[in-house]
């Protein structure tokens, strides 16, 4: 794509979760369109093609036109809407459960039809994957003009076991909030906490957070420092909750009972505001993320930790290993609560480690914060994408539209106008 003039706004459309889904592509893509606009000054118009899971949301402005996951004839006629709609360029937000069909694949019965350039942000690549994911992953590297990903491995992955071009793969972080670097206990008091250490985590609440195991290191902390306090911080993930209700949460506030830990552990069951996070991670002293699975390659709450200045201890996932290097962070092996205590307590211990881990990582975060990383994507959305090894995709003429079942668009923004 060449430079747009001078005057006129780039129209980009965003294919993805979007708020007030409680879904961390959701609040990236939030925060990508809030970065972007500061980037563009005024020459960016962003819309959305929301993806509708299970969940009820009342999608309101920048969304004009929902996708229902599971509907094929959706992504047929959501292409249509674009291929229709003036759009200098596509956005895809790509997680495979975000979309129908094996591994995600419906997802390419828009990609086949739209005909504007497509850049597509990969938020998970497997380095094991099953059939049907190595083919949905290959399909829609295809059809996609520039692939983004977020650290080095994932570019590796994809040149070596999808044979991606390296040339159409772009490496852009996940942006980070652009908060000061702040002594916690000035924010403790919003959640009288004053007095107390405190460890955070937060994200949705799923069994692959390993919580289980912090409480299961907790009583040794606790005997080194009785002024500790564990915050875990979010609501039950919506799959979780469809699936299996509560019973993950009750699970761990029995364990608390169990382990005598009622005056160290505190539970948010809700999903809250960026400010309110902003605000609690301000009065966190340590982040822990105990997580179980090593193939996560993106973590927004990690991101977040280490942009504010947190210290950070986490089992060594991919996104751990690469943002916690350089004495960002410890890294403790999984499902190892005796270690996961000895880093804690060795943490609280010595106060030079504690200031040092947290000051490298704020240092490190400056350069990913999200007026940052909104400017690289504004960047990248003016160059001519690279089409060499994208397969053809054919025009949608006129007359094209599906007569199959047609989703209703969303319409707020044009209620609001009169």
């Amino acid at each position: 794509m060449e430079d747009m003039a001078d005057g006129v706004a780039m129209r980009v459309a965003f294919i993805s979760s979007f708020l007030p889904q409680r879904c961390g592509i959701a609040t990236f893509t939030s925060d990508l369109i809030t970065s972007l606009r500061a980037a563009a000054a005024g020459r960016f118009e962003p819309l959305v093609v929301a993806l509708a899971g299970d969940e009820k949301c009342q999608f309101t402005d920048p969304v004009r036109f929902e996708i229902r996951r599971n509907v094929k004839n959706d992504y047929i006629c959501a292409a249509d809407y674009l291929n229709y709609s003036h759009i200098d360029l596509v956005s895809v937000q790509h997680e495979f459960g975000l979309f129908g069909g094996p591994a995600g694949s419906d997802l390419t019965l828009l990609l086949r039809r739209v005909n504007t350039p497509v850049i597509t942000t990969l938020h998970t690549v497997l380095d094991d994957p099953t059939e049907d994911y190595y083919r949905s992953t290959i399909d829609v590297c295809e059809l996609s003009d520039r692939i983004i990903v977020m650290n080095e491995r994932g570019i590796d992955m994809l040149c070596n076991i999808y044979g991606v071009d390296a040339r159409k793969i772009g490496l852009i972080p996940h942006g980070i909030p652009d908060l000061p670097f702040v002594d916690s206990n000035y924010y403790k008091h919003r959640f009288q906490m004053d007095g107390r250490r405190t460890i955070l985590t937060f994200g949705l609440l799923s069994k692959n957070k390993g919580i289980e195991v912090m409480l299961q290191a907790l009583p040794r902390v606790i005997e080194v420092d009785p002024t500790v306090l564990y915050i875990v911080l979010g609501a039950t993930h919506p799959g979780v909750l469809r699936h299996e209700g509560e019973a993950y949460r009750f699970r761990l506030q029995q364990m608390v009972k169990d382990l005598g830990l009622e005056k160290h552990v505190t539970f948010y069951n809700r999903f809250v505001s960026d400010e309110r996070l902003h605000d609690f991670l301000c009065a966190a002293d340590l982040y822990v993320t105990p997580y179980r699975n090593r193939e996560q390659l993106t973590s927004g709450t990690l991101a977040f930790a280490v942009g504010t200045g947190k210290a950070v201890i986490s089992t060594p996932y991919w996104a751990a290993e690469e943002l916690l290097t350089d004495g960002r962070g410890k890294l403790v092996e999984f499902d190892d609560p005796d270690a996961l205590a000895t880093a804690i307590i060795d943490v609280l211990r010595d106060e030079r480690l504690f200031y040092a881990m947290r000051r490298r990582a704020y240092d490190y975060g400056r350069s990913r914060t999200w007026p940052k990383v909104g400017e690289q994507y504004w960047e990248l959305f003016l160059e001519k994408p690279l089409r060499c090894l994208a397969q053809p995709r054919p025009l949608c003429t006129p007359g094209t539209f599906s007569n199959l079942e047609v989703p209703e668009p969303a319409l707020d923004h044009l209620r609001r106008l009169t």
